[in-house]
């Protein structure tokens, strides 16, 4: 038999909640309405996606794909924003192909300002600034480096949120050998591994995600995925604790939050301030329960993803059993704050 087709059943008799409503309509800090990721909104009727949200109680979603560019960020403020403004919020982002010299920072700064008199109202950073973006003589651009000093500065002064993603699992950046628990992941996406050399070590990143955050207390920053480290959340915590600008969504990463559940549940009661909800997968009523149900219930040992196999490992995980004040927080007061609503 092929790993690929072991598909086990685990046999534990074990609760299994339906969670078909949030405890507090919820805020979705973290999501995409086109593809790659987010399906095909952009193409559908807004009352069909207002439909879904309405099912799963969901009160607003931040849409990031923007973030690819201004063509996307207009054509998404105009089949979104406008149709239900009330209901989405569509953050801005950087076009790093056009670096030409050490003004860059400057420049992309003026072209925030631009998004924003258009409609944008947050910044998004994807996974390629450390780790593909060259500067003007092909030199990799780190995540601290101060010629973009003027960027994050001016999302401060327009009180933009920067939802910022630097880097992937830590195990993308490990060998692909007999030790990588993302084997198989690795394996039907070998572009999403980034050994060092010619990457930067996974720490180098978040080491500089650190000093970037550290440098600038007056912009807040939004770690997505757990601050880009959710598999050691001490080390996140820590930035938390220097840094009060420093918050976190935990989109798409239940599946390592769920197997330390103790480890988790505390981090959510210490950071219960800064943590924000964020599903990063194409709106779904199913996908939004187990959200729900990995938030509020004990259950045990359940499944992290809607298909038969696993897509990040080969595990099962744990309910955090949240209480009603934190739940409030991570649902709907933390974003509300930080996006201004």
């Amino acid at each position: 038999m092929q790993l690929s087709d072991f598909q086990p059943r685990p046999r534990l008799e074990v609760k299994h909640t339906v969670v078909e409503r949030p405890r507090f309509r919820a805020i979705d800090a973290h999501n995409h309405l086109s593809p790659p990721f987010g399906g095909d909104w952009d193409a559908r009727p807004v009352s069909e996606l207002l439909d879904v949200l309405d099912a799963a109680d969901v009160q607003l979603v931040v849409d990031l794909d923007g973030g690819w560019g201004e063509a996307k960020l207009q054509q998404h403020l105009d089949h979104f924003k406008n149709a239900a403004p009330e209901r989405f919020q569509c953050f801005g982002g950087v076009d790093w192909s056009q670096w030409q010299d050490d003004r860059f920072g400057e420049q992309a700064a003026a072209r925030l300002r631009v998004q924003a008199s258009w409609g944008a109202q947050g910044l998004k950073i994807w996974k390629p600034f450390g780790l593909h973006v060259r500067d003007q003589h092909g030199d990799l651009v780190a995540v601290d480096d101060a010629r973009l000093d003027p960027l994050w500065q001016t999302a401060g002064e327009l009180g933009f949120p920067v939802l910022i993603h630097v880097a992937d699992p830590v195990a993308f950046f490990d060998p692909i050998d007999q030790y990588n628990e993302r084997w198989e992941e690795l394996g039907n996406h070998p572009d999403w591994h980034f050994p060092s050399p010619p990457y930067p070590a996974f720490l180098t990143i978040l080491e500089g995600l650190a000093s970037l955050v550290t440098r600038h207390p007056q912009t807040t920053f939004i770690g997505a995925h757990v601050g880009c480290y959710s598999e050691n959340l001490a080390w996140v915590g820590a930035l938390m604790d220097r840094c009060p600008n420093f918050n976190v969504d935990f989109s798409a990463r239940i599946s390592e939050l769920g197997r330390q559940p103790y480890s988790a549940r505390r981090f959510f009661l210490q950071y219960a301030d800064r943590i924000v909800f964020g599903a990063d997968a194409s709106p779904s009523v199913d996908y939004y329960r187990l959200l729900y149900r990995f938030l509020e219930t004990d259950d045990e040992y359940f499944a992290y993803g809607l298909g038969d196999v696993p897509g990040q490992g080969r595990w099962q995980i744990y309910g955090l059993h949240l209480p009603d004040d934190v739940l409030l927080k991570v649902y709907q007061t933390n974003a509300e704050r930080l996006l201004k609503l």
